[in-house]
């Protein structure tokens, strides 16, 4: 016996038989459109849940979003992207002679037919939403003309490593891609790096991976595949990157760091070169710094509104030292720089000390480390006190020597910004004390010592609400009171803005820690981290991930990212 849609999902639980009678008697002032489409205007249903119900009505099997993701390479090739679009269909994979095609509507007959007749073969049809379709159709046709565009750059030559002519630091992206009598390995290259620029990435990984050439970009702070060139490539794209940052391309078994620069119309890009060799061949990585104007302010960062009053008021300070700590990558000198930028003014002579200068700020002097010429921190800082300075940036605090210039530095009546490679805020103190600066000069120079770390967020295209399982929830071991200020839950379910990932964008999350005069007691005490975090919680302290439960409550980022990103307290 047929059973109707509307009587399916409300057997399954799906639909109250109170919200089918709306939507029947909605359907008859709209003649012509399905009781699904009416479910899911009327905010009843989603998409995924007509789509199981029709597969269930018809016999046939659904498909999930991520099981389309799966569709083999040589099965999309036999339907052109143009139809896939047009009649909402994904072929998928070839089972037994029959091919295996996903789509939104079994009464689809046309769509059947012009399937036959292009691939000459038997399909059976399986079921999964348009939506989820038309995110699969976008994610996987891009991939294909991705591989192409390699292959077609790469061609069937054959690679070795050959000295270049060209000897700029200088490369620009518009006349490389566009000269037709470029070298292919030249072109893959640019088509690399191009990519790059392009799906905001911040590093670009390129290594040997068994018979093949993977290349990675970190985009939001995850690695994600891109490309795979083929093995034979990879001496050549070594010999390139060498080229290009005036490396020995002689040179395979030590480790080399280099740099060079990129034009696009867009930017300009400074890329730091690192090379490391290992059983399988050399290891690439690409850093990626845009040397265009720096457009974040304090305000863009992420604080709470309570934490951007403390900051603010701590950066505003005459003297003493503010220190900003995290791993690599978690947007430690971003928040410096919105920090100059927050506090800049021309009766200042505001000077840092970097290595690499990562943004150009105007009214500020920036001083590059150098450090094969003998430009170090430690004897750039001695010059710059004889420079008359109000405020000073130490890009980063490495030794003691530099760590006890910017100590002294910040107790002769001037304000330092710096960072330091720690986890959390409490353990940056002792940090500092086994560089080799002594207590007494740590607890009296530091005035705010933060901590932070970047989350993604959820991207706004594809942010579904959810419900947590208890796992989920064990492990975020979040207290009931913080539970209590998470009204909803949500996640990204991946779409073609997000590259399926349901991320997009970064947020900071922070741990700020006031240097208080009972701190700083215990700090001259010489008191361990435990310690000194116990006596911060009992003054206020918001921990990374109290801090990060907060944007879960916003709706900005999801429990799996805090997990990834923070310890539990």
């Amino acid at each position: 016996m047929f059973e109707k849609l509307g009587e399916i999902l409300v057997r399954e639980k799906l639909l109250t038989q109170e919200q089918l009678g709306r939507a029947l008697a909605e359907q008859k002032n709209q003649r012509g459109k399905k009781i699904g489409e009416i479910l899911i205007s009327l905010g009843y249903a989603v998409e995924e849940t007509i789509a199981k119900g029709l597969a269930e009505q018809s016999d046939r099997e659904y498909y999930p979003p991520d099981k389309l993701l799966e569709a083999k390479e040589e099965v999309l090739n036999l339907v052109p992207e143009a139809f896939a679009k047009e009649h909402s269909v994904l072929p998928i994979m070839s089972v037994n002679g029959e091919l295996i095609v996903a789509m939104s509507d079994p009464d689809d007959i046309a769509a059947e037919d012009g399937l036959k007749k292009l691939l000459n073969q038997p399909i059976r049809p399986v079921l999964s939403s348009s939506a989820a379709i038309r995110n699969a159709i976008d994610q996987l046709y891009v991939r294909i003309r991705k591989r192409g565009e390699v292959k077609e750059t790469i061609g069937e030559l054959q690679f070795f490593a050959e000295a270049d002519s060209d000897d700029e630091s200088m490369v620009d992206m518009t006349k490389a891609q566009s000269s037709e009598a470029d070298a292919p390995i030249v072109k893959l290259v640019n088509l690399i790096i191009g990519e790059a620029l392009k799906e905001r990435a911040t590093d670009i990984h390129i290594e040997v991976q068994g018979e093949r050439v993977a290349v990675r970009y970190r985009i939001d702070g995850v690695l994600q595949e891109v490309m795979s060139p083929p093995k034979a490539s990879h001496a050549g794209i070594v010999s390139r990157i060498k080229i290009l940052s005036k490396l020995n391309i002689a040179e395979r078994r030590l480790p080399q760091d280099g740099r060079f620069s990129i034009k696009s119309p867009e930017k300009e890009v400074d890329v730091r070169v690192s090379i490391l060799p290992t059983v399988n061949g050399e290891k690439v990585v690409l850093r990626l710094l845009d040397k265009t104007s720096f457009s974040m302010d304090l305000t863009s960062l992420g604080f709470e509104e309570e934490e951007l009053k403390i900051f603010r008021r701590t950066i505003k300070q005459p003297y003493g030292m503010v220190i900003v700590s995290g791993p690599t990558g978690s947007g430690k000198s971003t928040t410096l720089y919105a920090s100059l930028k927050d506090i800049l003014s021309s009766e200042d002579n505001i000077t840092t000390v970097e290595d690499p200068v990562e943004y150009q700020l105007p009214g500020i002097n920036q001083v590059q480390i150098k450090e094969k010429i003998g430009l170090t921190f430690a004897a750039t800082l001695r010059s710059i006190l004889r420079q008359d300075p109000d405020k000073l940036l130490i890009g980063e605090i490495r030794d003691e020597e530099t760590a006890d210039i910017a100590v002294k530095f910040s107790l002769t009546g001037h304000i330092v910004f710096s960072t330091l490679h720690a986890n959390d805020a409490p353990s940056t103190i002792t940090r500092l004390i086994d560089i080799g600066i002594p207590p007494f000069l740590v607890g009296s120079s530091l005035l705010l010592v933060m901590a932070q770390r970047l989350v993604r967020r959820i991207c706004t295209h594809c942010k579904t609400e959810y419900h947590p399982d208890p796992y989920e929830l064990e492990m975020l071991n979040a207290t009931p009171q913080e539970l209590a200020r998470i009204p909803k839950f949500f996640y990204g379910r991946g779409c073609v803005h997000c590259r399926n990932t349901g991320y997009y964008g970064r947020i900071g999350i922070f741990e700020l820690l006031r240097v208080t005069p009972r701190i700083r007691q215990m700090i001259f005490d010489n008191q361990n981290q435990e310690a000194i975090r116990q006596a911060a919680l009992e003054e206020g302290l918001v921990t990374l991930r109290a801090s990060g439960i907060t944007k879960i409550a916003r709706g900005i980022t999801t429990i799996r990212e805090l997990l990834r990103v923070t310890t539990q307290d």
